[in-house]
């Protein structure tokens, strides 16, 4: 299936194998996730006989399970549990190893290990799958039925982690029930199957569940389906829709219980919370790189040659004269003239007051003052308003900027951006990440970055945006995109720039055009507290803008873009108050000027081909 080869949702599976019992076919059906599977051995006395009589079949199974252990996805547990029943301390096993699923056979492991459907149900140490048959081979269709209850969010992790080429995700709904019955337990989920194409999503209205279900199984391989179809709290057996289904289905079957305790007043409040949590797991595990991936630079070059794209690298910048220079030397030498991984270099300067410029230039590269473009637009403070204007004085398919303040330049900065966008052509915008270490004076203290990024925007994202919850560094300077992508999106003047513009691509093209980068480590100078205290005040903004647009009203006032700083004097405290209004820049595909240049540009273009 597309993009599912990277989605680890299962990550270590639970299998007892029981003496002379089951546990063989639960381990040959987990080998189709890609996990850690555990293996425990257990052997299961008579009452009538004394555990000591115990230790030949222990001995035996020992050495079996040293087979199984020359794997290197299994891991065997050392320690044989003998018991009259076992079931207590597999438990305590669980609790001690909390896999992310139990695995076992339906029903020989509950006659094996002598534990009542109740205990298992009631009490499940961890998210626990009942596996009814054998899965014989790779599948190729998993059909998953949720109707987003508990259990439907750890049905699709499952569903998904079998890698299959195709999952149909089948919403069975009562006929005649109010849509607020059938709507509100599917709400979280249905928010996560729309960005995931991959997911084929089936409705069907019916007061049959069970028959439904089976009719549909027919055309798959495999049955995923939660563990009830009844109020949560019963106990007499894993519902009627999973009993027929298990008991009928032709194919194999999987029924999932959450181990997560509920009752029936949370029941709705919850559902869609761990589908959040899939769908963001699954966009980290396929879209987060790593600088190295990217760097055979002369294989680079030639991807972009072979897709006829250029690439432009925008510089911010102001007052960096320490460091202006070694960035953009280093950048000219190693990715344009050792290998053309860049057409062009240009630097977009605030109107500094040290030697920026003039070192810029100095080593041959365009410099513009961004309040002098686009003049009619009226000059802005801030590296937004830069990084708007830099599309304007830029030619390149893929823009990426970097901050010009980096003290261990290195040319990953700007390859491992330009990785991910040569890849995957379904991938608009790409962040960078990395440690951040602080230079204070003389000294570094290690992973002290950051306070902006933990204590607001990452909280703000999780709260009102979870999809982008799974993005390391949402502040980074270190980014870049598809111009088609960053000519649609709206830019904001200031510190809210990397803000508006992550949330601009996730609502236009969805969270799998996001990637994300390690860029291993990056030194740059502290801020002072007020100057944080400033870029959150900022970053809040941006976010109340994007959620009145999402809501369709205003939230802010002209009155809430003044911000009061308390600062302490000679005769003690006092307030200055400081506007820092986060104000947007328009689509630059609208601005006149652009599309003009843009135009002149294309017209020149063809020319040059007859």
């Amino acid at each position: 299936m597309q993009n599912q080869s990277g989605f680890k949702p299962i990550r270590k599976i639970l299998i007892p194998l029981v003496h002379e019992g089951p546990g063989i076919h639960a381990l040959d059906s987990a080998r189709y996730f890609d996990s850690e599977i555990v293996l425990v051995g257990v052997v299961v006395i008579p009452p009538e006989q004394s555990l000591s009589v115990g230790a030949a079949s222990a001995r035996a199974l020992r050495r079996l399970l040293q087979i199984f252990n020359k794997d290197p996805h299994v891991t065997v547990k050392s320690n044989v549990i003998v018991d009259y029943e076992p079931w207590n301390q597999l438990s305590q096993l669980a609790h001690a190893e909390k896999p992310d699923l139990l695995l076992l056979e339906f029903d020989a492991h509950l006659k094996a290990l002598r534990v009542s459907t109740n205990d298992l149900l009631v009490r499940p140490p961890c998210d626990l799958a009942l596996l009814r048959g054998k899965i014989a081979s790779k599948p190729k269709r998993a059909l998953v039925s949720m109707r987003g209850g508990p259990h439907a969010e750890l049905a699709l992790r499952v569903g998904l982690g079998l890698e299959p080429k195709g999952v149909t995700a089948l919403n069975v709904r009562k006929l005649g029930a109010s849509p607020e019955e059938t709507e509100a337990s599917f709400k979280g989920l249905d928010r996560v199957l729309r960005q995931m194409p991959e997911v084929q999503k089936q409705f069907e209205f019916t007061n049959k569940a069970a028959r439904a279900i089976l009719d549909h199984a027919k055309q798959n391989d495999v049955v995923i389906l939660g563990a009830t179809s009844q109020p949560v709290t019963s106990s007499a057996s894993l519902g009627y829709v999973a009993d027929r289904v298990l008991r009928e289905a032709k194919c194999a079957v999987i029924a999932v219980k959450s181990g997560r305790p509920f009752s029936n007043e949370v029941y709705d409040e919850i559902a869609g919370v761990d589908a959040i949590t899939i769908l963001v797991d699954k966009w980290f595990a396929e879209n987060t790189f790593h600088a190295d991936e990217f760097s055979r630079l002369r294989e680079e070059a030639e991807l972009k040659r072979q897709q006829g794209l250029t690439v432009s690298l925008a510089l911010p910048a102001l007052n960096e004269e320490a460091t202006v220079g070694n960035v953009v030397r280093m950048m000219k030498r190693e990715l344009m003239k050792k290998v053309p991984l860049l057409d062009e270099i240009v630097l977009i300067d605030s109107n500094s007051t040290d030697r920026t410029r003039e070192i810029a230039a100095k080593e041959g590269v365009p410099v513009y003052i961004h309040q002098h473009l686009l003049e009619r637009f009226g000059a802005r403070r801030g590296k937004g308003d830069a990084l708007w204007k830099s599309l304007f004085v830029t030619k390149g398919d893929i823009v990426v900027w970097i901050d010009t303040d980096i003290v261990n330049i290195h040319p990953r900065f700007v390859y491992g951006i330009i990785g991910p966008l040569l890849r995957n052509p379904q991938i608009q915008f790409v962040k960078g990440y990395y440690r951040r270490p602080l230079r204070v004076g003389t000294k570094m203290q290690a992973g002290g970055g950051g306070r902006v990024t933990e204590l607001t925007a990452r909280p703000l994202l999780n709260l009102f945006y979870p999809e982008l919850s799974g993005v390391v560094q949402p502040l980074s300077g270190e980014y870049g995109g598809r111009r088609e992508a960053l000519e649609q999106a709206t830019f904001y003047s200031g510190y809210g720039v990397e803000t508006g513009l992550l949330i601009d691509v996730y609502e236009r093209y969805g969270l799998s055009a996001i990637a994300q980068v390690d860029l291993l480590e990056r030194v740059h100078h502290n801020q002072q507290l007020e100057a944080l205290s400033k870029m959150s005040f900022a970053i809040i903004q941006t976010v109340m803008h994007k959620l009145e647009k999402r809501f369709g009203r205003e939230i802010l006032e002209d009155v809430n873009r003044s911000m009061k700083l308390i600062r302490h004097g000679a005769r003690g405290y006092y307030l200055d108050v400081e506007e820092i209004a986060e104000r947007a820049r328009p689509p630059m595909i609208e601005v006149a000027e652009y599309l003009k240049k843009k135009n002149e540009e294309l017209k020149h273009a063809v020319e040059k081909t007859i």
